[in-house]
């Protein structure tokens, strides 16, 4: 028997999701973050890297502004005004006590209840191997959250401890607890991947990308809808504080 996904909690104002790379919330968290603003929450977005290293036809240096306008513009589409970037180097970000201060200063300024980041295990399902990047900023979220309402452990980084991040919650897990109904923010999930166009082409050379994005982000959906009483859904692990 599948086991059941509970409902998220909704008893939150203000979420910091914190991701390496543009593109990393649009792969199936993006319909959620339309139905939190939606019902009026706020929602900010921070990069770890610009994804300066994955367009393979863009040097860096091309690619980096690229995809930085394409997050601006995905995250419009699901109603994030606030997206920031921390310039470290795609593709070779470093767990450590620099990510872990630049985590917790970011935790402090913007004062989350919920904090949201992406699957840090080795595998995706399993089967697929994740990557150097999304295994350290996701680890480096986890301690951070900590790091951020300890007064003593990075005293000078950002405005004061908080200690008032409720929940982590970590989308794409291989064995989620939670999820929200998304129906009402599903076509904006599909939109905002779509914006991703010069990643997706490079990504998938010759695929229309509004059929790309559609078919991944509806099919992520539909899977857990299994799990959700039927309902179309985006799935996440949840950590309570």
């Amino acid at each position: 028997m599948t086991e059941q996904l509970e409902p998220m909690p909704d008893d939150w104002q203000r979420a910091l999701a914190i991701v390496a790379h543009p593109d990393d919330l649009e792969y199936g968290c993006g319909a959620a973050v339309a139905v939190w603003t939606d019902a009026g929450r706020e929602v900010t977005y921070l990069m770890v890297t610009r994804g300066e290293a994955g367009i393979d036809t863009l040097s860096p240096a091309e690619a980096g502004p690229v995809r930085e306008r394409e997050e601006l513009a995905s995250a419009a589409v699901v109603g994030v005004t606030a997206v920031e970037f921390l310039d470290h180097t795609d593709g070779v970000i470093e767990y450590g006590t620099a990510l872990r201060r630049d985590l917790a200063a970011a935790i402090r300024r913007h004062r989350p209840e919920l904090v949201i980041t992406l699957n840090f295990d080795d595998t995706w399902g399993g089967a697929h191997w994740n990557t150097p990047d999304h295994r350290a900023v996701g680890r480096a979220t986890m301690d951070a959250v900590g790091d951020a309402g300890n007064r003593w452990i990075f005293p000078d980084a950002g405005p004061g401890p908080w200690n008032g991040v409720r929940w982590v919650a970590v989308a794409g897990s291989n064995a989620p607890t939670h999820a929200v109904d998304v129906t009402d923010g599903l076509e904006r999930g599909v939109r905002s991947l779509m914006e991703h166009r010069a990643y997706i082409e490079a990504l998938q050379p010759g695929a229309d990308p509004e059929v790309y994005a559609r078919e991944l982000i509806e099919g992520f959906a539909r899977e857990e809808a299994k799990r959700f009483n039927g309902r179309p859904a985006v799935s996440f692990r949840l950590y309570p504080r």
